[in-house]
């Protein structure tokens, strides 16, 4: 099979709107569409998709096999984008570079979901 891309990618979330704040507050996504309990998310500037599912069971963004998934910024933005992350409220796991040309910053979504912002 070769599959044309990696068209989306859906998260369980315990506050739908406190998730909203945080994806289209912190990280720039808009809303373009909501299905009963799901919410379709797009960046701004990329073709990418984030769909947001309100679950009544614990959520726990530690567990389940995801790692982290990351949003890129440009790299001379990316010291301003952690920080806006930290006055947003956002943990900050960690920050350093992959290698000489890549930064990294991990933080915590509300649900504990990992973050990469890379730059």
């Amino acid at each position: 099979m070769k599959t044309m891309g990696l068209n989306h990618i859906q998260i369980n979330v315990s506050d739908m709107e406190r998730s909203l704040n945080f994806y289209t507050g912190l990280l720039g996504m808009r809303e373009t569409a909501r299905h009963g309990p799901l919410v379709f998310l797009e960046s701004a500037e990329g073709h990418d998709v984030l769909t947001l599912h309100q679950t009544n069971d614990p959520v726990d963004g530690s567990v389940g096999g995801l790692q982290h998934f990351g949003f890129p910024v440009p790299k001379e933005e990316h010291a301003a984008a952690v920080e806006e992350a930290r006055k947003f409220g956002c943990e900050v796991l960690g920050v350093g570079q992959h290698s000489a040309d890549v930064l990294y910053a991990y933080i915590k979504d509300p649900d504990g979901y990992i973050i990469e912002i890379e730059g």
